[in-house]
């Protein structure tokens, strides 16, 4: 049966204006594609449930192909018609050309580091024997295809210096190949490692081989099916994978995650095994024995090894302390275990990295990074004083290190290096890059507002500072609320052309994530998920309330977690925004664990195969909540084909289900990007492209046409 056809719909009519303003232009917008409504329903525990799109989730039809395809054409055809769309272009193109280094890290002989020389679709990895002098290129993933489509997704060098493995992740998918590159000669070695997921290289203390994490190739399905039996190999360079050694699986439990961690003595031999997102355990061993022994139990709080130091292993957790600590025990007597850094009531303690026989703890300090230096015992040595405030990263090395190079950023400055010096502990200026824009022109400032139920929530606001606050500013709100990621000061090429247009871009720091720990982690998850949902439309209700902008001009964005976020807002109150921007989003709540690696999620989420849990997912599953005879806002769902995380079936779902319900003359397109994933590794062209369609999208259904710089000076 053909399942889309060009039909007519009569929900929407041929031509409809969704702008405030007389000077906008009238967009035509076709209509729909016709989508099938099949008659699938569901019982979960005496709850029907239909579920009419099911047939969507199936990605190899020729009817999903066909759906995809006549979706397409109709957003591309609306973006078309946007007369502002090719200025919007043409800044961001300008904005994102700017030349852009990472910290050099030395290997062997040689100092390695990443540059992009501004619109690169892959960053380059260049090499060079003295800091400061021209470098060679190493590795240049832009030869990995014609498009930019096939990204460095992880890398690692051995211990000697003397190999390079890189996995590399084509159309942003998560399955990468493992190579091995001779640093003498820079040539490819024959290993080659197929079918891994989560994992990259990591290296034996020897350099003779690596351990990495993979599953049996899949029989069908490689972008949807559920993955299964992960499981621990070592492999030996310059043998093939058929003959690598099997070093850990667990029968028990399909779907685990695990990961091998050696010790930099080779001495020792750790497995971190975890059920999902947050909750781990770590097994270990001596190298010369095959059974691994249970260290740190789980699954109900986090572990993170940092180093081996004379028989002691040192390691990050939460248990018995939200904001964690640094402890460490002793492996020949695990009934040993001391602190070493203890908990921080003011500040999370994000992670501790070593150099130059040094702990480096970074805190996050309402949502700004803070660095402090510690001996091995953890006795200070001093407070690092950080050049600017905003996010830090690099503090790590190796034992013989007298220096370090770390990068620092905020929301108006991109990846600026410094020099560290462990003995005095001077930062120095290393490379800043070369912008196209006067940050002198923009303000970030931190607000706080209250939530719902009277928490107290950050925010994040970015914009101009001749900007007044009058309630007609168009504003961009953005927050992600889970799986304990923090939302700290970052570049954003699009977001500082939207600032620099007058719009407002504000990040809040949702609960879900751990900026104030793990009980502001647990405060967002599970039953108490709707929390997160009330911190964001409380966000959208404080910008409003105090005039930065007004319903009419406020969208909101997010991605992954974050789209899920954008679509359970959008469905809980869509009387709140002008434009709904959900990416690549979590929308079928009931449905996600089964596929791909979805299962790993249920400890941030819980299942529908729970009653109880089944009851607090379904009352906010955007899928699920939306109403017939509701006005939407305009909306633009974007996905890609090879998103092999959260699989595009949500977004099609979503955006078919909002289609046939949307009451309003307010639009629902959806962009289905080909040759692109989740997002990781994503060339600059498509980045741009994205960044391209959402703000002109944004722009046209607030009322408010983008302008040339020149003409808002």
């Amino acid at each position: 049966m053909k399942r889309v056809s060009s039909g007519t719909v009569a929900l929407l009519g041929a031509a409809a204006l969704f702008a405030s303003c007389d000077n906008m232009k009238r967009i035509k917008l076709l209509p729909y594609p016709e989508t099938e409504r099949g008659g699938v329903v569901d019982d979960y525990f005496g709850t029907k449930v239909a579920d009419p799109y099911r047939w969507l989730e199936d990605d190899l039809s020729e009817a999903t192909a066909a759906w995809v395809e006549a979706e397409n054409a109709v957003t591309d055809d609306y973006l078309s018609q946007i007369p502002f769309r090719d200025a919007i272009r043409e800044r961001l193109t300008e904005l994102w050309n700017y030349p852009r280094e990472g910290a050099p890290s030395k290997h062997g002989d040689w100092w390695y580091y990443y540059y992009n020389d501004g619109l690169q679709n892959q960053s380059v990895l260049y090499r060079t024997r003295e800091l400061g002098g021209a470098g060679e290129v190493f590795l240049d993933p832009n030869r990995l295809s014609e498009d930019g489509t096939v990204a460095v997704a992880a890398a690692s060098f051995s211990k000697d210096g003397r190999y390079f493995a890189y996995a590399a992740a084509a159309s942003g998918s998560d399955w990468v190949e493992i190579r091995v590159m001779d640093t003498a000669d820079g040539t490819l070695t024959e290993d080659r490692i197929e079918w891994v997921k989560n994992s990259g290289a990591q290296w034996s203390p020897d350099s003779e081989g690596f351990y990495y994490s993979a599953y049996d190739a899949p029989e069908k399905g490689v972008y949807s099916s559920q993955n299964q039996y992960q499981k621990i190999y070592y492999h030996r360079i310059g043998t093939p994978q058929s003959a690598d050694r099997l070093i850990y699986e667990d029968r028990e439990h399909p779907l685990r995650y695990f990961g091998a961690w050696p010790s930099e003595d080779g001495e020792w031999l750790f497995i971190y095994a975890s059920d999902g997102t947050s909750g781990s355990e770590i097994l270990y061993r001596k190298t010369s024995e095959t059974k691994f022994r249970t260290l740190l139990p789980g699954f109900d709080a986090d572990y993170g090894p940092v180093t081996v130091e004379d028989g002691w292993l040192y390691y990050t957790t939460n248990r018995d302390a939200s904001n964690y600590a640094l402890r460490r025990i002793d492996l020949n007597d695990p009934s040993k275990t001391q602190t070493v850094i203890p908990e921080s009531p003011e500040h999370l303690l994000e992670g501790v990295g070593t150099a130059g026989g040094y702990l480096f703890a970074q805190y996050l300090e309402d949502a700004q990074s803070k660095v402090a230096q510690y001996d091995l015992d953890g006795k200070k040595v001093r407070d690092v004083e950080l050049p600017a405030i905003g996010t830090v990263g690099g503090f790590g090395g190796e034992k013989e290190d007298t220096e370090l190079y770390y990068v620092l950023t905020n929301y108006t400055s991109p990846a600026t290096i410094y020099r560290y010096d462990l003995a005095t502990g001077e930062s120095t200026l290393y490379k800043a890059p070369e912008v196209r824009f006067d940050p002198s022109l923009f303000v970030t400032e931190q607000i706080f507002y209250t939530s719902k139920d009277g928490t107290r929530v950050p925010m994040f606001v970015t914009r101009r500072k001749d900007m007044k606050l009058d309630g007609e500013n168009p504003c961009l709100l953005y927050g992600y609320g889970g799986f304990q990621i923090n939302m700290t000061p970052g570049f954003n090429p699009s977001a500082l052309m939207f600032v620099e247009q007058g719009g407002i871009y504000c990040v809040a720091n949702l609960r879900g994530g751990s900026e104030y720990g793990e009980a502001w982690h647990k405060a967002g998850m599970l039953a108490d998920k709707q929390n997160v949902f009330d911190d964001f439309i409380a966000a959208a209700e404080y910008l409003i309330a105090r005039k930065y902008t007004s319903k009419e001009r406020l969208a909101i964005n997010g991605g992954s977690n974050g789209g899920l976020l954008v679509g359970a807002c959008e469905v809980q109150r869509p009387d709140l925004f002008a434009v709904c921007l959900p990416q690549v989003g979590v929308m079928d709540m009931l449905r996600y664990h089964k596929f791909t690696i979805g299962w790993g999620w249920a400890v941030e989420y819980g299942t529908s195969e729970d009653e109880e849990q089944f009851g607090y997912i379904y009352r906010y599953s955007p899928l699920h909540n939306i109403r017939e005879g509701v006005e939407y806002p305009a909306t633009l769902v974007m996905t890609a084909d090879h998103d092999d995380r959260v699989v595009p079936a949500h977004s099609f779902k979503f955006a078919a289900t909002m289609q046939h319900c949307q009451a309003g003359d307010k639009p629902v397109l959806i962009r289905i990007e080909s040759k692109a994933g989740h997002g990781a590794g994503k060339p600059t062209s498509k980045r741009i492209d994205e960044a391209t369609d959402m703000y002109a999208f944004l722009f046209q259904n607030i009322g408010v046409p983008y302008r040339p710089v020149a003409e808002r000076k």
